[in-house]
């Protein structure tokens, strides 16, 4: 089991594998942030680097400066890519060549807000895959009511590379899972899960296999049941491993170490697939 001591008890360790801890809700105490996921039993932290726009590609990278356990991420988020031009995906290109980024992301579509016409998001999404797969880097994948065209575009364009990624607080159904699963992807279920009626949504965490099960608070939205209300952070993704331990019929120490283990294996994953970054973006 991933467990460590802490004060003579042991403490379950724990990964939060989607955080925008770079968001305004965090200015007034944001070390005090990382000092309660850490204290929480968080040790491994991804910092999504979509910013509020991509004026702020850099937000993943400036979270995870000077925390070795934190891993930033790079990318155009679904909501924005109205606004992506071409010196962004320069940027873009540049940024993903640094060693430390383990994922473009987040990126996808989102037919729920439509804050960009669909058309530009498709064509931002599809953009974003070639970089990564010539970066030989996963992604991280948003996708709000869009799966028919999410998953056509992963099917054609990024299931060959074998790169896979996460897709990112799953909302979907089981055959959504599982068309992501064939394409090489861990599933990671947020603080929704918690809610009481997300019956359908525990169904499909039931049957998603074990070793593709990841977790996250997508703070500051979404925090679990226990904290409803309340801004979400890190600390609180304890309580979506407790209810993933409930459905599986275990512990929070077991569902803890096993999607500590996958978020590993994800990690490991992206350094197999390493390869030398092209020589222009």
């Amino acid at each position: 089991m991933i467990s460590e001591r802490t004060e003579g008890a042991e403490q379950v360790v724990l990964a939060d594998s989607h955080t925008h801890l770079e968001f305004p809700q965090f200015d007034p105490d944001r070390e005090q942030v990382f000092e309660r996921a850490w204290a929480s039993g968080v040790r491994y932290l991804v910092a999504i680097g979509s910013g509020s726009g991509p004026d702020r590609l850099r937000a993943g990278m400036e979270m995870a400066e000077g925390k070795d356990w934190v891993f930033p991420t790079i990318g155009i988020h679904p909501h924005e890519a109205r606004l992506a031009t071409e010196e962004h995906f320069v940027e873009l290109a540049q940024l993903v060549a640094n060693p430390r980024v383990v994922a473009v992301g987040e990126i996808g579509l989102d037919y729920h807000y439509d804050h960009s016409p669909r058309d530009v998001q498709q064509k931002v999404f599809c953009r974003q895959l070639e970089l990564a797969e010539a970066y030989r880097l996963p992604v991280v994948i948003h996708c709000r009511e869009a799966w028919p065209d999410c998953l056509r575009i992963l099917e054609a364009q990024w299931k060959r590379t074998s790169l896979g990624g996460i897709f990112h607080c799953f909302s979907g159904s089981f055959e959504d899972a599982q068309r992501g699963l064939d394409a090489g992807f861990y599933i990671s279920f947020a603080g929704n899960l918690t809610f009481p009626k997300a019956t359908d949504l525990r169904g499909v965490a039931a049957r998603v296999p074990r070793d593709r099960v990841l977790i996250e608070t997508d703070c500051p939205f979404l925090a679990p049941q226990p904290q409803r209300g309340k801004r979400n952070e890190p600390a609180f993704v304890r309580s979506v491993a407790e209810q993933l331990g409930t459905i599986h019929g275990g512990s929070v120490s077991a569902a803890a170490a096993a999607t500590t283990r996958n978020f590993l294996a994800f990690l490991g994953e992206r350094q197999r697939s390493s390869s030398p970054p092209p020589a222009s973006p």
